[in-house]
């Protein structure tokens, strides 16, 4: 997780009014857990419905998963990649980093990676999402493509 200026906290116990209830994950029959690589999943998967998210991942992340891709019998891309949680009894914390695609308004393509990874994970597990902080760590440019695609000359 990447240090947040926020002062919210992910706690075990308690929600503030009007939020989900903890009683979806503790019920007369038992206790509902989710782990962390669940929460992880839906959050990537829900950024990456967005339009305007070109990739996920830092820079480093994104090199070492593409060389993991072009392994033979590997599972393909890592949807998680780019994805950090905290994970409590009735709450979620939710740290994304993301390549936006180039001309795209950061701030309102921010606001709605937010919006829809906080309703996906609420929905999908009964958690509360109580921070989706969004670090845009690079900007795609067309032209990027066209420098990797471009054969390279050796003298």
């Amino acid at each position: 997780m990447t240090q947040s200026s926020s002062s919210k906290t992910v706690a075990g116990s308690s929600t503030p009014e009007g939020s989900a209830s903890p009683d979806r994950l503790n019920t007369e029959d038992g206790k509902i857990s989710v782990a962390q690589n669940v929460v992880q999943k839906i959050a990537g998967m829900a950024c990456r419905e967005i339009s305007g998210v070109h990739r996920m991942g830092t820079s480093t992340g994104r090199a070492f998963g593409a060389l993991r891709e072009r392994i033979p019998g590997s599972s393909g891309p890592n949807v998680a990649q780019g994805v950090g949680v905290e994970v409590g009894e009735t709450q979620a914390a939710i740290d994304l980093d993301v390549v936006v695609e180039y001309g795209v308004s950061i701030a309102d393509l921010g606001k709605s990676i937010q919006r829809n990874v906080k309703q996906s994970v609420e929905r999908m597990t009964g958690l509360e999402v109580v921070e989706v902080n969004v670090n845009v760590d690079d900007v795609y440019l067309p032209s990027d493509d066209e420098q990797q695609d471009a054969p390279s000359r050796v003298s």
